[in-house]
């Protein structure tokens, strides 16, 4: 309507030879006048101008419309508005007759901080697009300044030579006008509902919080009497219809977050399968080429048993940690179906006590579960939190002892038995003195605390047999049998993951206590907060997460051998030098990528950044010479390769086999069993002999003497069949046979053969024992 108002003077002249009327006498006086006027006016406009000008209101007119009419991406507003509704509904909904347990208020807070963004986004963009019909109003305004149609509206003899055309254009502003106005009182009560919806979001952000706020550690915050004074008022209550109630809620509201998280969901179960097929594929791999019996030998308790089960512990204890603020129906459905496939794997593994002592856990958990969730808060429920508490801390003082010899990592069970024993304690304190809903939530925390040790602590020990079965499948590929020493890689593979458990464990907890969320924002508070130093600014943050980085880069390039099957085994012969290098190479840039992005993580400015390296060009300068000298050595050595580990080299007066080349020393195995270490500026300044640079083999040779009544012919023929028929000797390269000495019934020989040079003494020594008994059982004396 204002857009009519406006613009009413301007377009009613358009329009105004369909409603003024003249005598013919006054337009032929009128026609005079005019023409006697053009006789001296040399800027009058021609009907050309006069079309063009109709033209161009016609097209300010249509381009008017299109931009009127809602695009695509309005459509796609208005959905998103229709979903951010239903949502806000049913959480509104959810709100009036949910259990006021802890995870609830927790998710409905999330989500309606989430809907509220969202309400705001919206909000702008509907300002946004008001502005842009202000913005097309004034676009029509402007028509005003064109002073050809101007002069042709007010000339009444030319308006009716272009009769159609302003026909055209009254058909066009009506049809502009109309959807101007429907647009905008669209625009107008979408904003209406947005602004109602933002209220309705603000108090129910101020209901959960207040909820919230009153599962907060305090017993002196009552919310139902004492147990000396109480009067219950559910018993009237119909308990039967209540539970009914309270499924249908909790289910519409289990309903909604799977929706709301079906993304993340999806992409779990799309890597858990991907996860299910690596592993089943290297299984296989091992059974079709004759090595099953090798899985019972890495001492596996799970991947033994089938890869379905422990892929999904996998999937569920990773569900756990990335939905903290899931309803309490979903997390505790998830929570039981852990406890279900924890079940089937210790089935037939843990003794008759200890299966039956984790399956009365198991029991206990879902009658909290199931008085949590449907039961209202009354005496029927106090009782028997109280009954399931008290079950509970004898469960920790006695019978918990038979499943801490059945787990991996048994030290974390003693700290969850006493924290499972101690919230149990103060549950039954919390609900004697009425706080009935911190009462259950520190009940509830007690069950999944020591439940999810458990768990957490079958997943570990899956990773590190994922992590074993990836190593030894990776070394029967490259032709290697040999059994390793997986124990004590376990133990090294295993610290990483133990910080890595922890967290998840102490984040659940803490979730479920209500006060992760509080420590994570004074956390973030505390390590976001700016520091200066003079000129620098800084925040802890940045300090924290440089050296996590750092850490994770020297603890990435420390354990990527293990995933190519690559250990510390001083035996082996088969190594792959090539891999090796490859190796040496994607530590090197792990290490590298490291350090820049824990820099670029850091927040260092680029102008402090390059002041810090001309001091460190100083330092190099006055005392670190050696240093870069052996790091830049050590990037040489790993790309020009002159040796590789499993090399045997002599360098100067020392010699032995390569055992690992870092960036600044290289480490040397002494025949002897000594380490050598050695700077590889050193390496690169001295010359090396490499015996191993091209193939594995040595030319060996043997001296000796025979003795008896022979021929060369037949001593050589002797010599080749033995050394034939040795293993140890490459017969690929022909065997040389020199004679130094001959006489009447006497030889002296020197006998040269290859061999791998890795076996050198065993072959030399293995080859002189088989030459005797050959020359022994033709009648003759060898000595050597």
């Amino acid at each position: 309507m204002i857009f009519q108002k406006r613009t009413f003077y301007f377009l009613s002249l358009f329009f105004v030879f369909f409603v003024t009327q003249s005598s013919y006498a006054q337009e032929q006086k009128q026609v005079k006048k005019e023409n006697r006027g053009r006789l001296f006016n040399d800027t009058t406009a021609t009907d050309s101008d006069y079309l063009m000008a109709i033209e161009k209101a016609g097209e300010v007119l249509e381009s008017a419309y299109n931009d009127i009419d809602f695009a695509g991406d309005t459509r796609h507003l208005f959905g998103e508005m229709k979903r951010t509704e239903s949502k806000l509904n049913l959480i509104l909904e959810s709100l009036k007759g949910a259990n006021p347990n802890v995870r609830n208020q927790q998710m409905y807070r999330i989500v309606l901080q989430e809907i509220q963004q969202e309400l705001e986004d919206q909000n702008k963009a509907i300002n946004e697009r008001n502005l842009n019909l202000e913005k097309i109003k004034s676009r029509v305004i402007e028509l005003r300044k064109d002073k050809t149609l101007m002069t042709l509206i007010k000339d009444t003899i030319r308006r009716k030579q272009f009769k159609k055309e302003f026909a055209n254009l009254r058909k066009r502003y009506v049809g502009t006008d109309s959807l101007m106005t429907k647009n905008q009182t669209t625009l107008n009560n979408k904003k209406r509902l947005t602004v109602q919806r933002k209220i309705a979001v603000s108090n129910a952000l101020v209901t959960v919080e207040s909820k919230l706020e009153k599962s907060g550690i305090s017993i002196f915050k009552k919310e139902y009497p004492s147990w000396w004074q109480i009067n219950d008022s559910a018993a009237s209550k119909k308990v039967t219809h209540n539970i009914k109630a309270k499924i249908i809620i909790e289910e519409n509201v289990a309903e909604y977050y799977l929706g709301y998280k079906a993304g993340g969901l999806i992409t779990l179960c799309f890597f858990m399968g991907l996860l299910f097929w690596y592993i089943n594929r290297n299984v296989k791999y091992l059974k079709a080429n004759g090595y099953s019996e090798s899985l019972s030998l890495l001492n596996f308790k799970y991947l033994n048993r089938g890869v379905l089960v422990p892929v999904i512990v996998i999937a569920l204890n990773i569900a756990v940690v990335t939905n903290l603020y899931a309803p309490a129906l979903f997390l505790e459905f998830i929570q039981l179906l852990l406890l279900g496939a924890l079940t089937i794997l210790f089935k037939n593994q843990w003794s008759g006590v200890s299966m039956r002592n984790w399956l009365f856990l198991i029991g206990l958990f879902f009658a909290l579960c199931f008085l949590d969730l449907f039961i209202t808060i009354g005496l029927l429920q106090r009782f028997a939190f109280v009954a399931i508490n008290l079950l509970g801390i004898r469960y920790g003082l006695v019978q918990i002892k038979t499943l801490k010899d059945e787990l991996y990592i048994k030290g974390f069970l003693k700290w969850a038995s006493i924290l499972f024993i101690g919230l149990n304690v103060l549950s039954i304190l919390y609900n004697l003195f009425g706080r009935v809903s911190l009462s259950n939530m520190l009940s509830l925390t007690a069950f999944i605390s020591l439940t999810q040790i458990v768990a957490l602590s079958v997943l570990l020990k899956i990773i590190l047999e994922i992590i074993l079965l990836q190593i030894y499948t990776t070394r029967v590929k490259r032709g290697i049998e040999k059994m390793f020493d997986y124990e004590s890689l376990s133990d090294t593979l295993k610290k990483p993951f133990i910080i890595v458990i922890s967290y998840m464990w102490l984040i659940v907890i803490a979730s479920n206590l209500n006060i992760w969320e509080s420590l994570r924002a004074s956390l973030a508070s505390l390590l976001s907060h700016p520091n200066t130093i003079g000129s620098i600014t800084f925040t802890l943050g940045n300090i924290v997460l440089f050296f996590i980085i750092i850490w994770a880069a020297h603890l990435l390039q420390k354990y990527v051998a293990y995933f190519f099957g690559e250990i510390d085994d001083e035996n082996e012969e088969n190594i792959n030098k090539r891999q090796h290098s490859k190796l040496l190479i994607t530590r090197l840039v792990v290490l590298i990528s490291g350090y820049l992005l824990a820099v670029a993580a850091s927040g260092m400015p680029l102008d402090k950044l390059s002041i810090l390296l001309g001091a460190l060009g100083v330092g190099v300068g006055l005392g670190l010479q050696n240093v870069v000298n052996n790091f830049v050595s050590g990037i040489i050595l790993i790309f020009d390769k002159p040796i590789q580990i499993g090399d045997v080299v002599e360098i100067s007066s020392e010699s032995g086999r390569v055992k690992s080349m870092g960036l600044r020393t290289t480490k040397i195995n002494a025949p002897n069993g000594a380490e050598i270490i050695i700077p590889n500026g050193n390496l690169l300044s001295q010359n090396i002999t490499n015996w191993t640079y091209t193939d594995n083999f040595k030319l060996v040779e043997i001296t000796f003497e025979i003795n008896g009544e022979t021929i060369p012919q037949e001593i050589n023929t002797i010599v080749n069949e033995t050394l034939a028929n040795l293993p140890l000797v490459n017969n690929a390269k022909p065997s040389q046979i020199y004679y130094s000495s001959i006489s009447d019934g006497k030889y002296k020989l020197l006998i040269k053969f290859w061999c791998s040079i890795y076996r050198t003494e065993e072959t030399i020594s293995s080859a002189r024992q088989e030459l005797y008994v050959s020359f022994k059982n033709k009648g003759l004396n060898f000595s050597s």
